[in-house]
């Protein structure tokens, strides 16, 4: 090798706790010193601030922040509100869709004259109940045919109607709020212009 010898590296700890016992360590005198020269050093590389106009910026600045967490939070309630709602109405729509065989066989049974006495109190009660959750009955004979909520599954022709029109329902179509639980099966009637004679 050369006849340079190499420096040892030496390590200065500088933490200000110590790490085996966990107590603060005292600054050794010359740290100290360049601490308050590095601080002085900033300070007087900065103007002097008004202090009046430095609490007005950091107000303000605390302000906006608290504006912007409040904005924040009344949107995430609103969000919060409105997915409950609608996970709701989910829940309640599964249910009503797995009663409609239910109210079909009631039906059936009003059709029939089965349902008399304390079986019809119920029944009503049942379809009252339903109703008041949102659940909507539609597709009655006379009504005008409408494909998105009709199904026809059979049709005929007459000269007593002037458009296409529900003649028999052959099941009822509901309908949970805005959406569509189940179509109507009704035979349909269109119009035939009567032949002249």
């Amino acid at each position: 090798m050369s006849d340079e010898q190499e420096q040892p590296v030496v390590v200065n700890d500088r933490r200000r706790i110590d790490p085996e016992t966990g107590q603060l360590r005292e600054p050794e005198p010359g740290e100290l010193a360049e601490e308050t020269e590095s601080v002085g050093r900033h300070a007087a590389d900065e103007p002097a601030a008004d202090p009046a106009a430095e609490l007005k910026a950091q107000l303000d600045e605390r302000t906006a922040d608290l504006q912007r967490l409040q904005a924040e939070y009344a949107n995430y309630r609103k969000r919060v509100e409105r997915d409950r709602e609608v996970n709701a109405l989910a829940a309640k729509g599964q249910i009503v869709t797995e009663l409609l065989g239910v109210l079909d066989d009631v039906e059936r049974a009003a059709a029939h004259g089965d349902l008399t006495g304390a079986f019809k109190s119920v029944s009503d009660k049942l379809a009252a109940v339903l109703q008041a959750s949102g659940l909507e009955p539609f597709g009655h004979e006379g009504e005008e045919f409408d494909p998105s909520v009709h199904e026809a599954v059979q049709h005929n022709t007459s000269a007593e109607v002037t458009g296409p029109t529900v003649t028999a329902v052959l099941r009822r179509g509901y309908r949970f709020g805005e959406r569509l639980l189940r179509p109507a099966l009704v035979a349909v009637t269109d119009h035939e212009p009567a032949s002249a004679e």
